[in-house]
């Protein structure tokens, strides 16, 4: 599993308790990051780098691209290249939106990255989704995640800003179209109100997990985790068990050559 930094751990997270018996591999590209700013060719680069490497120097027997602007980039390649099942956040996280929203007027905030290029729109038509969609790039906020910022004055102004174009839509479901958002879910259900329901593609992922590996289980084992930044992995570990919880421990460290 891999994303630009923390916001995969949420995937992580549900990942682990629904199939606590499989070991998981997390890869964070934090000193890569943020993606969601960079050209989608570059993001690609990254992505079919990262899958690569899971699979081949960890033995990956499924990756899960947990990043919503590497599964627009590179998903379907990432399928094409590599001999495992590949589950991206995109279509599971849009499907879910659809199938809880009453009135049909679907929001989804993500980053420029992914917003820009269409993934949601595309994901809708190819599922003959009945719904009409809001998308909003929300800047800023991955930077408040990975500082380990999710709450508080400034976050609250700059989710009143961003978040304008969704509640004009009045949109009765907003997807979380990045999974380093859900560590803001408070602070954006505020600004939204109480009324518009809140999708992160998450737990759906995490199903989608389930239906693949669920034959391949071993029960009463305790499945091995594995946590890896590009970037410091003290800072990884010390900003991660805050997000994630005390069982990441051992960050190491991995350096891209130049």
């Amino acid at each position: 599993m891999f994303d630009s930094g923390f916001g995969g751990l949420t995937v992580a997270r549900a990942v682990i308790d629904l199939l606590p018996t499989q070991d998981l591999v997390y890869f964070g590209d934090t000193g890569r990051y943020p993606y969601g700013s960079r050209p989608l060719a570059e993001v690609h680069e990254f992505a079919m780098q990262i899958g690569s490497m899971l699979r081949h120097d960890y033995n990956a027997k499924l990756l899960v691209v947990a990043c919503n602007t590497a599964s627009a980039a590179a998903l379907d390649d990432l399928r094409a290249e590599l001999d495992i099942p590949v589950v991206g956040v995109i279509e599971p996280g849009i499907v879910a939106a659809a199938e809880g929203s009453h009135s049909g007027k679907v929001g989804v905030v993500g980053t420029v990255g992914t917003i820009d290029s269409g993934a949601y729109p595309h994901a809708i038509e190819e599922n003959d989704l009945p719904i009409e969609l809001t998308a909003c790039a929300c800047p800023g906020f991955v930077e408040f995640v990975e500082r380990g910022e999710t709450d508080g004055a400034g976050v609250h102004l700059l989710a009143q800003r961003l978040l304008e174009p969704v509640i004009h839509a009045e949109v009765d479901t907003l997807l979380l179209g990045c999974t380093h958002y859900p560590y803001l879910a408070r602070t954006i259900g505020d600004v939204m109100g109480r009324e518009v329901l809140l999708v992160s593609s998450a737990d759906e992922t995490a199903f989608e997990v389930r239906r693949l590996l669920v034959e391949d289980s071993c029960p009463g084992r305790v499945g091995r985790r594995r946590f890896i930044s590009s970037g410091d992995a003290s800072v990884f570990e010390t900003i991660g068990r805050r997000l994630f919880g005390a069982e990441l421990v051992g960050a190491t460290e991995h350096r891209w050559d130049i």
